[in-house]
């Protein structure tokens, strides 16, 4: 009668112990590369508006504005999102 394991049945693959730390590592490298394109779109829309923004939502309390500023940069953070998970 021949008796075979189950690591003969279920060929295992190697485990690296350094997995981990590259998972990690490749995460934070996305994720401040997702953070930097956030705030070149952020300048680019502070920079090419009709108004200056700061003034917009701080000292005239424009809520309109603050909503839309908000509303694009929550939908280029899905975008960057997306296009990091492949």
């Amino acid at each position: 009668m021949n008796v075979t394991t189950l690591a003969q049945v279920v060929e295992v693959a190697p485990v690296r112990s350094g997995l981990w730390v590259e998972h990690i590592v490749g995460a934070v490298i996305y994720s401040a590369l997702g953070i930097l394109i956030l705030l070149i779109t952020l300048y680019g829309m502070a920079k090419f508006s009709p108004m200056p923004l700061h003034k917009e939502i701080e000292e005239d309390q424009n809520v309109a504005v603050a909503i839309v500023i908000g509303s694009v940069l929550l939908g280029i953070s899905i975008i960057i999102a997306a296009a990091i998970l492949g």
